[in-house]
């Protein structure tokens, strides 16, 4: 059977990095945020319904959502993040679990990677046997979110806040990668991570 493994931590941690050096040791990824992208593109399962919920003022001119836009929508009102929260949610739920089922059956001995933002905040975490967490400093996470995103830092700061602390993520970790060092530190902690997932299936 398939090991199925969970991947996260905080804003600009690392997570993309992890997943990308995981594939290319063999690893099926799965991105929760490209999940997302599909779902709410024209044709996707959640794009009418955030329309009727947001309105078309969260449309790009060639009428895709405007992720932007319908983010400063829901950053500063609970309420309303939930309701696109619930819409969005669970399409990106069931795609990830199509994808399992997919991957499972191609390749039944295999790993399979989920990689999500806010999986323990959802409760997702539960789902999978292993979970890793990505970690670095609050600083290195405020400096890498700002060159990547071209925010403040006060709004990267605001955006950190508003999912869980770091630690508390740690402390339901199988694995914790920690990405504050070099680009190779974190590749050789990665690799170590691989090589004790592959022990699973043995």
């Amino acid at each position: 059977m398939m090991l199925r493994v969970g991947l996260t931590g905080g804003y600009a941690t690392g997570k993309s990095f992890i997943g990308d050096e995981l594939r290319r040791l063999g690893c099926h990824l799965i991105r929760a945020d490209e999940l997302g992208h599909l779902t709410l593109a024209p044709g996707g399962e959640a794009y009418h319904p955030v329309i009727a919920a947001f309105g078309r003022s969260i449309l790009k001119e060639d009428g895709s959502v405007d992720r932007q836009r319908l983010g400063h929508v829901v950053f500063h009102d609970p309420a309303r993040l939930a309701v696109l929260n619930s819409i969005v949610h669970p399409v990106v739920f069931r795609r990830q679990d199509e994808c399992m089922r997919q991957y499972e059956a191609q390749d039944p001995n295999g790993i399979a990677v989920v990689e999500a933002a806010i999986m323990v905040e959802t409760g997702s975490h539960g789902k999978y046997e292993k979970l890793i967490v990505a970690t670095c400093t609050l600083d290195q996470q405020v400096e890498r979110a700002m060159r990547r995103d071209g925010l403040t830092r006060e709004r990267v700061l605001e955006r950190i806040a508003r999912q869980l602390p770091l630690a508390d993520k740690v402390k339901l970790a199988d694995f914790v990668i920690d990405t504050s060092g070099s680009k190779e530190e974190t590749l050789r902690q990665t690799r170590d991570v691989f090589q004790s997932l592959r022990s699973y299936r043995k």
